[in-house]
């Protein structure tokens, strides 16, 4: 069973307090990939395709500098979404993000792998959807798809900077529907921001969920296991994709089969 729910989106609730006021560990997840860093030129060399990093809510491309700069040495071609702050899908932004990805990959000859974190890896799996043939694959990170919006602590924040509602039933429905590409979300049970079970992709023969433990949202972008399984998820050839192998030393760190509620 890869991502299904035990119990109703309307039950779940957000984290609790405890677990936001732990969201103030990101710096040390940080400082924990740059010691990472030996262990990262380990991991196979990209092929250069072109990956676009889609930040947070409220946040800008200034977040997913580190990342970014992670992919570029795996062997990547990260770009920054380019579109400022993440104040949601006001007027024009979903255009401007089908537009750069389309053109990136007419740039590139190739299809795009798209990248997001937090609200970010919604608008990645929605542009997945609208072009597939663009898209390589996705990859998000703590992204609230599926479940009610009152499950995460953002939700009156994404509603006072969009000026939109976050409680529309039929948009909902559409944005827990998986892309027809290969799609992988990587979430932590002990994410403040997020539940959990608002990061898990339903059964599908392209879709699958990694749970890496620790992790803070704030901090997931900068997390050494995230880096390391995006880095993993980013070397797979699509045309014969495979799920996360969470086999061997990697059962360590790494769990693929989402926890009973």
């Amino acid at each position: 069973m890869n991502g299904s729910h035990t119990i109703e989106d309307s039950a779940l609730k957000a984290p609790g307090p405890l677990l936001l006021m732990l969201e103030g560990r990101a710096p040390w997840e940080y400082a924990a990939t740059l010691a990472a860093t030996p262990w990262f030129n380990r991991l196979p060399a990209g092929d250069d395709h072109p990956v676009i990093v889609f930040p947070g809510l409220a946040v800008s491309d200034f977040t997913t500098l580190p990342m970014r700069n992670f992919l570029r040495a795996r062997g990547y071609t990260p770009y920054p979404w380019e579109q400022g702050f993440n104040f949601g899908p006001r007027d024009g932004v979903i255009e401007g993000c089908e537009a750069l990805v389309r053109n990136i990959a007419e740039r590139h000859g190739r299809a795009v792998s798209l990248v997001g974190w937090s609200l970010g890896g919604v608008y990645a799996r929605e542009l997945a959807k609208a072009m597939p043939e663009c898209v390589r694959c996705v990859i998000t990170l703590g992204s609230p798809f599926a479940g009610h919006p009152r499950a995460t602590n953002a939700w009156r924040l994404f509603e006072l900077v969009s000026g939109k509602s976050a409680h529309d039933p039929e948009l909902r429905a559409q944005l827990r529907e998986a892309p027809p590409v290969p799609t992988t979300s990587i979430y932590s049970r002990s994410d403040g921001v997020v539940a959990w079970q608002c990061s898990l992709n339903d059964d599908g023969p392209l879709a699958e969920n990694i749970e890496v433990p620790a992790a803070s949202h704030v901090g997931m972008g900068l997390n050494p296991l995230v880096l390391y399984a995006i880095a993993d998820r980013l070397a797979q050839d699509p045309a014969k994709w495979q799920r996360f192998d969470a086999n061997g030393l990697r059962r360590l760190f790494f769990r693929t089969e989402p926890p009973m509620v």
